[in-house]
């Protein structure tokens, strides 16, 4: 029996996913949270397979800070990410926290719950459209953005100067300006205005 922790913000969203669960025979939904933290700490006591898990709760910690924690307990559960995002920095951030899966709300049921029967023992399981963003980034990682510089483009796409993203992200300026030539350089553009535009044709940020 596959024992799952459902963490959504959306009452509704859990409560739907809990009646298609529900109505496997191997599959028993043994808990709900709405936030990050109430999930960390419904594992917490252990008994838990695996986590469904969301990345964005509002307020408070992301489902990426709540999979980095999970993995760190005694006796971590597996976690699928189940999300409506899926640009470069949230499955990188997710898959590098820990998630053995990564897949979209709009997955049909039937392959939701095969995905949830292969992340529960610890499977790899990602979406068609989600495989195919990190095949692109394997292909091309000489013209694919790292973790760090994607972090650094979202801030300049959220108006924030070189300053005010060294701040941010404990760097100096001179980094900050340093990860900014080689994002230039990697989308083959000459600005800042530029290199938001292209990133956010190509699905970064």
């Amino acid at each position: 029996m596959i024992r799952l922790l459902l963490a959504d913000d959306h009452a509704i969203v859990r409560a739907g996913l809990r009646a298609l669960l529900e109505s496997a025979p191997d599959v028993v939904v043994a808990g709900e949270a709405a936030t990050a933290e109430e999930a960390v700490a419904g594992c917490g006591a252990g008994g838990i397979d695996l986590v469904l898990m969301d990345l964005r709760f509002g307020p408070g910690k992301s489902g990426v800070d709540a999979t980095a924690a999970l993995r760190a307990l005694p006796e971590p559960p597996h976690v699928l990410v189940v999300t409506n995002y899926d640009t470069d920095a949230d499955i990188l951030g997710a898959i590098e926290a820990g998630a053995c899966g990564y897949i979209l709300k709009d997955t049909p049921p039937a392959e939701l719950l095969a995905a949830v029967r292969g992340a529960a023992t610890g499977e790899s399981v990602l979406s068609p459209s989600v495989a195919s963003k990190l095949m692109t980034r394997v292909r091309k990682p000489d013209t694919t953005l790292s973790p760090r510089e994607i972090e650094v483009l979202a801030l300049v796409a959220d108006g924030h100067s070189n300053r005010e993203i060294g701040r941010r992200l404990f760097l100096s300026e001179t980094t900050v300006k340093s990860h900014l030539v080689h994002i230039y350089s990697k989308l083959g553009v000459k600005s800042r205005t530029s290199a938001v535009a292209r990133a956010r044709e190509l699905g970064v940020i």
